[in-house]
């Protein structure tokens, strides 16, 4: 796609780069088969090929967004299909940040809008503010519905609906030493939201690492991966977060080497990888970013190859959602498969594994129409594999799942962690307990 950037535009560095990327563009269209909503709207507006289109405009003539312009870019889930799809190698990512951050700069949203975005900010990267928040949407979650009816008001009602109707108890394991041979010493990202609403992933995880022989190190001080803010437009925020984390790992780092930093939602790790990009113009910064952002790895990354013999033969079906941020983000597409069959599993993948979901951060929140049919398109076609239980590998995917599908949803790593000798998860406590080999269990440090 040609472009007109003056020599003065490219001297800022994202206009810089989303100049080279809209020039790899070449209006081929494949991208509009598998973009989620050019599939669900039917719109070009809606698919990356006309963003794109809208982006370079409003970039190249440094406009002031329109609202019909920030609809359609509030509309992207960021699920990064296209960027699977593209023959040509654009990194759709950058021009839809970019786009992003320049609306969040530049367009004055109605004063709801802000409102609801600022809580946002405040509340799901914070686990301790979070859990309030849980805990006072429990009394008024059954007004869900009438709620979201009301004008204004249908984020509220999505907001409610997602809450879940109970809070779990907060983990409280440390890390662990190594089982056996020790494979290398690794930090486990904590995270925001997983560790409130689904707890028992960590310890699943910390279990099954020291199993397979990797000393595991939970970091006081780091927080956040930054992906929620950052999918708001607000970049400062999300850099904010990320050398936060850096500040905390290397401080581990100083006591010992790490190996990895290991990631279970897989939102995060997207996130986390992408960090020396994010921070590739802070100078106190750049290098460790990029050192450490090579070290991240998702939990299936590091386990294939590396995980412990099956302690019992579970003869169940599983049903794999592969994470839009695992499959696109990341590039993380068989190893998931390739552990749940080495544990014991029948995996089954769904049709249209490719499309979102709809979670996608908070767009549940913020875009709940769109949302909602994916969600529940996502949810038929793996309900319709008759699987005894739905695997994901992110907390999003997992909640948005989880409440439109009639099948549990466990994540990957509790399945592997009770294949290999840990506890059933809660998933499963409809189905009989099988019996297991002993098994060494890691204690705490």
């Amino acid at each position: 796609m040609r472009t007109s950037f003056t020599d003065a535009q490219r001297r800022d560095p994202d206009v810089a780069a989303s100049e080279a990327e809209i020039r790899r563009c070449v209006h081929c269209g494949f991208c509009t088969a598998t973009c989620p909503t050019y599939v669900l709207l039917g719109d070009e507006l809606d698919s990356p090929r006309g963003r794109i289109y809208l982006i370079k405009d409003m970039l190249e003539n440094e406009r002031q967004p329109t609202r019909e312009v920030v609809t359609h870019i509030d509309r992207c889930l960021s699920c990064l299909s296209c960027v699977t799809t593209c023959p040509s190698g654009v990194d759709y990512r950058r021009l839809i940040d970019h786009a992003r951050t320049y609306v969040e700069d530049k367009h004055r949203r109605p004063w709801p809008e802000r409102a609801l975005r600022w809580v946002l900010a405040q509340v799901l990267p914070h686990p301790g503010r979070l859990r309030l928040a849980l805990r006072l949407a429990a009394p008024v979650r059954g007004l869900a519905g009438a709620i979201g009816r009301a004008p204004g008001l249908k984020p509220v009602g999505a907001m409610l609906r997602l809450a879940p109707p109970r809070i779990p108890v907060a983990a409280k394991d440390g890390g662990a030493p190594a089982i056996g041979q020790p494979r290398g010493r690794v930090i486990l990202l904590q995270g925001c939201a997983e560790s409130v609403l689904t707890p028992e992933v960590r310890s699943a995880a910390v279990r099954l690492l020291a199993r397979a022989g990797y000393e595991v190190r939970l970091v006081a001080g780091e927080g956040c991966c930054g992906a929620l803010v950052h999918h708001m437009g607000r970049h400062e925020a999300a850099q904010a977060f990320a050398r936060r984390n850096i500040d905390a790992w290397s401080r581990e780092a100083d006591r010992g080497p790490v190996d990895a930093i290991v990631v279970t939602a897989s939102g995060c790790g997207s996130a986390v990888k992408d960090y020396g990009y994010l921070l590739r113009d802070d100078p106190a910064y750049a290098e460790r970013a990029a050192q450490f952002a090579a070290l991240a790895k998702d939990v299936t990354e590091l386990l294939d190859g590396a995980l412990p013999a099956p302690a019992r033969s579970t003869g169940l079906s599983v049903a794999l959602h592969s994470a839009c941020s695992l499959n696109h983000g990341q590039r993380v597409r068989l190893e998931p498969e390739r552990l749940l069959r080495a544990a014991g599993f029948e995996v089954r993948s769904p049709k249209e594994a490719h499309l979102c979901c709809g979670s996608a951060g908070v767009y549940n929140i913020l875009q709940p129409d769109i949302a909602g049919a994916l969600g529940r398109r996502k949810a038929a076609n793996l309900d319709g594999l008759r699987a005894d239980v739905i695997a994901s590998s992110n907390i999003g995917c997992a909640t948005q799942i989880g409440g439109l599908a009639e099948t549990p949803v466990a994540h990957t790593v509790e399945l592997l962690d009770w294949a290999t000798g840990g506890p059933q998860p809660r998933a499963l406590a409809h189905i009989p307990e099988q019996q297991e080999r002993p098994m060494p269990c890691p204690t705490a440090s």
